[in-house]
């Protein structure tokens, strides 16, 4: 096990398939001829074309889990022929070769690049739900803590809190922090949470973008308000819906800990994730899985003692042989981001819910729970037509061929989801089908 496990400095590459070149001799150029430069993303026709979705449907519920654009199934077909043809050096020296060879610090740097921050802040993984597990059940929570959440958020939220609490003797407490979030209004919301916080409250987590209703919480002035009235508490935000659709640097939004699966939004491999924190918010926490990426911990083994140095992103990294062709080829999707530029994706995802939000809300027979606002909302829409269930409502829509999709809640609404992969003329089909399943 070398040095590169300490992840001590960062190397950054243009695309995670750089790396072909830091493969030993004969993988190098047998990685490097799979890869190919990132293509034109100039327009929005060029990005759609990157996706090899059905085009016998129009696809509005593609926030689920990704399509690979081409960029990453070239990156993971990379790595997948480079790893069959010699698993054992293409993954020794990927993970545990000289710094210069390590493809998981390679993935972090264009991670960091898009989140902000360092590359050392970051921890992989495979999903949402598995980063909030990693966060909470790692918190120093004792007996008498509480943990202050919400009635919106998502089940893997909510469950990872409740087993983690259970553990610890802590206890979980959820507050409504709106009635109607289409009628939400920012300074609405602060005072609720503020004024939920109690004496025992340790921990408050919040989701960024609720799959429920649509709603985008204010998060950076959520945090502000949080930190100046009780600096002591800490706050882990699931972002997994804003990350990739909202336009704003994760590592200076305020959140203590931010988990987010990476195969939505992203356009990531499928199964892969993350955690965001700096170095002190890493520190407090516990792991609960063996890393294989830190050598602190290897060689407190080896000598048969605990490690000696707080706990930081790598520690906390699930260790053990994952699909690597999937985890290695993050870089490439968050490349493709950065080249298609946050802000303008984020506009662009804006542009057509906006359009769709506007539709919808001339007809009488639909609600809309999402706000209108586009300060308060990103890429989802929910809604309810009059005198039909949700799940009908998705039902009608494919029969028109329009994939849509319902919320997986206590009480569910149905969903579309204007992204990238969309045209306005599709949104305005999705609009007239939702008129006329009304009617």
């Amino acid at each position: 096990m070398s040095s590169t496990m300490t992840r001590r400095r960062l190397l950054t590459v243009p695309m995670a398939l750089g790396a072909s070149a830091l493969v030993p001799g004969s993988l190098a150029a047998a990685l490097a001829s799979e890869s190919r430069p990132l293509p034109d993303l100039s327009d929005w026709n060029r990005v759609r074309a990157q996706f090899a979705l059905d085009p016998g449907y129009a696809h509005f519920a593609s926030f689920f889990i990704a399509s690979h654009p081409a960029p990453v199934r070239d990156a993971i077909e990379a790595w997948r022929k480079a790893m069959d043809r010699d698993p054992f050096q293409v993954i020794e020296h990927g993970m545990f070769g000289s710094d210069a060879d390590n493809i998981p610090m390679q993935v972090t740097g264009s991670i960091a690049r898009y989140l902000g921050g360092n590359a050392s802040d970051i921890a992989l993984t495979r999903s949402t739900t598995e980063s909030l597990a990693i966060v909470y059940h790692g918190l120093p929570l004792k007996p008498g803590d509480e943990v202050l959440a919400t009635v919106h958020d998502h089940y893997s939220h909510h469950e990872s809190i409740r087993l983690a609490t259970a553990r610890a003797g802590a206890t979980l407490r959820k507050i409504a922090l709106f009635d109607e979030a289409a009628d939400a209004s920012t300074a609405a919301i602060i005072e609720r949470l503020l004024q939920a916080v109690a004496p025992r409250t340790r921990v408050v987590g919040l989701t960024w973008v609720h799959s429920s209703t649509g709603i985008r919480l204010p998060i950076r002035e959520i945090a502000a308000a949080l930190k100046a009235k009780h600096p002591d508490v800490w706050l882990v935000v699931d972002g997994v819906h804003g990350i990739g659709a909202a336009d704003e640097t994760i590592a200076t939004m305020g959140a203590d800990y931010f988990c987010a699966g990476c195969h939505k939004w992203m356009f990531a491999p499928r199964g892969t994730g993350l955690i965001w924190a700096n170095a002190e918010n890493w520190a407090r926490l516990h792991p609960t899985i063996p890393n294989f990426s830190e050598l602190e911990s290897y060689t407190a083994w080896t000598e048969d003692r605990a490690p000696s140095t707080p706990a930081n992103a790598a520690r906390m990294t699930p260790g053990g042989f994952h699909a690597f062709e999937h985890q290695w080829a993050m870089g490439a999707a968050f490349d493709m981001h950065q080249a298609m530029g946050r802000a303008r994706v984020a506009a662009r995802i804006r542009e057509l819910n906006d359009r769709l939000k506007a539709s919808l809300a001339g007809n009488r027979k639909v609600k809309l729970h999402t706000p209108m606002s586009g300060d308060l909302s990103a890429g989802l829409v929910a809604f309810e037509v009059e005198g039909i269930s949700p799940a009908d409502v998705v039902r009608r829509l494919l029969e028109r061929r329009i994939i849509a999709s319902t919320s997986p809640y206590a009480v569910t609404y149905a969903r579309l989801a204007p992204s990238l992969v969309n045209t306005p003329e599709e949104v305005d089909r999705a609009a007239q089908a939702v008129h006329a399943i009304a009617a």
